[in-house]
Formats: structure tokens, sequence, C-alpha cells
């Protein structure tokens, strides 16, 4: 495997996991903007306001791109097993 294969490798990894994690937490950050906007607004300073909003938000998004998730996952594990070849040669 030389250098370059091993950098591309970790480069796509880390392109998957930066797309995944976006994906997730930014729903949850927008919501908890719109709370906070709205808690600066009505002077209302209660943590659960803040923190459950963004908890269910987070939860329903990564229900409903759970499919999208593991077709990524699983699209990238297919294309690493398949330059296998190229890598040990």
């Amino acid at each position: 495997m030389t250098p370059e294969l091993a950098v591309e490798v970790f480069r796509n990894a880390m392109y998957i996991v930066v797309l995944l994690v976006v994906a997730i937490v930014l729903p949850g950050l927008i919501v908890g903007l719109v709370v906070a906007t709205f808690q600066a607004a009505t002077s209302i300073n209660e943590q659960t306001l803040s923190f459950l909003p963004r908890l269910v938000v987070t939860l329903l998004t990564m229900v409903f791109l759970a499919h999208w998730i593991m077709r990524t996952l699983m699209d990238y594990m297919i294309e690493l097993v398949q330059q296998i070849p190229q890598m040990i040669s």
C-alpha cells in the first residue's frame, strides 16, 4: 500500500464521517438557535426548553436519515473491499 493510497482512503473516510455528522447535527443546531432566540426574546432561562427540542429533532433526524446513513456507509465499505487488490499489490 502506497502512502498516497493510504492518505486517499483516510481522506475519503474523514469526508464520510464529516458528511454524516453534519447531516445529524445541523437540524439540532438550527432548532437550538431558534429556541435560544425565543428564550432571549422572552427572557425565559429554562435549560430543558433548550435541550428537549434539540434532542427530539436529533432523534427524528437519525430515524429519517437512517437508510441514507447505512447506504452511505455500505457503499464506502464496498468501495474499500473492491480496492483491496490495488492496496496489496
